[in-house]
């Protein structure tokens, strides 16, 4: 039989160990690195590729969201499957459209996590129920704190009057704009704020 080999990114040590004992002891996998935090992770897969990866979605210090989005700029990237310990409906349709391969909760019994790797490993995706219509949609995409800073900029406010208005740091203002504008496909402050008239305005709940 054909291994699949698998990589493990979590932040927590107890349930990275967990994992690992778990794929260590089913013969279809074979487990090649278990990391803590995205930056190991990235090391890792230049080091030794691995068919599927299993990652926390709050995995520090990138958090899964960006490190698939990074992973897809490889020629041939890891299919991801992610895991967390929230219960969001959003979640499984942030992990899709940054383009995840796989999406379970740690809550779920072992073997459906073990199903699903070895279901993305041979090429399948695997998600709970996604309303599709939504992943299609930029504005599903952004995060709530985003949301809340388009709505600011739409108001002409600065980074300094953002970081003010929000009671985050000035650099943070920043990286959360540049997540902003990759996820509505716009190059700058100007764009963004033509976004948020052109389709924003008619939907305002969305932002709420």
């Amino acid at each position: 039989m054909t291994k699949f080999d698998v990589a493990l990114a979590d932040g927590n040590a107890l349930m990275l160990s967990a994992l690992s004992e778990m794929f260590e002891n089913d013969d279809r996998f074979s487990l090649v690195s278990a990391t803590k935090t995205a930056e190991a992770f990235l090391q890792a897969t230049l080091t030794v590729p691995s068919n599927v990866a299993i990652v926390d979605w709050s995995l520090p210090t990138l958090g899964a969201e960006q490190l698939i989005r990074i992973l897809r700029e490889q020629e041939s990237p890891t299919r991801v499957i992610v895991c967390t310990h929230g219960n969001s409906d959003d979640l499984p349709k942030r992990a899709m459209s940054a383009g995840a391969a796989g999406f379970c909760s740690h809550n779920d019994p072992p073997e459906m996590l073990l199903e699903t790797a070895w279901e993305v490993s041979s090429g399948k995706m695997v998600f709970p129920y996604l309303d599709v219509r939504d992943l299609h949609d930029p504005l599903q995409s952004l995060t709530k704190t985003e949301k809340a800073l388009l709505v600011s900029l739409s108001l002409g406010r600065s980074n300094k009057e953002l970081s003010a208005d929000h009671g985050i740091t000035v650099n943070t203002v920043k990286f959360h704009l540049r997540n902003l504008y990759e996820k509505l496909s716009v190059n700058n402050r100007a764009q963004a704020i033509a976004f948020y008239y052109s389709t924003v305005t008619v939907r305002a709940s969305e932002l709420e």
